[in-house]
C-alpha cells in the first residue's frame, strides 16, 4: 500500500508550481495523487527481470534526408516577390527594439 498523499503536501507542491487551490481540491488531489502512488507501489512489484530493455516498440525509425542548398537560378526574381525590398535585399520589420 503506497503512502498517502498529505493534504500539506498538496499545499506545498500547489505553492511550488504557483497554483491557487480551493480545500476542496487540496482533498482531491490528495486522493489522487496517493492512488497513483498506489498504482505505481503495484507496477514497481511486476518482475521484468527477464524483460529486453526497449525504448520504442513499433520498430519504426526516423528516415532523413541529406540536408542540401539548392541554387537559386535569379535571385533578383525572389527578392522582387517581396512585399518590400530595396537594393536587392528583402526589407523586414524589426525583430528588436532600438
Amino acid at each position: 500500500m503506497a503512502e498517502k498523499i498529505s493534504n500539506s503536501e498538496v499545499q506545498k507542491i500547489a505553492q511550488l508550481a504557483r497554483l491557487e487551490l480551493t480545500d476542496a481540491e487540496v482533498d482531491q488531489y490528495a486522493k489522487e495523487l496517493s492512488a497513483i502512488l498506489g498504482y505505481i507501489g503495484q507496477l514497481s512489484e511486476v518482475d521484468t527481470k527477464n524483460t529486453a530493455i526497449t525504448s520504442q516498440v513499433t520498430g519504426l525509425s526516423n528516415v532523413m534526408r541529406e540536408d542540401t542548398v539548392d541554387a537559386c537560378d535569379n535571385p533578383e526574381e525572389l527578392v522582387a516577390l517581396a512585399p518590400e525590398h530595396k537594393d536587392g535585399l528583402i526589407k523586414v520589420k524589426a525583430v528588436f527594439d532600438a
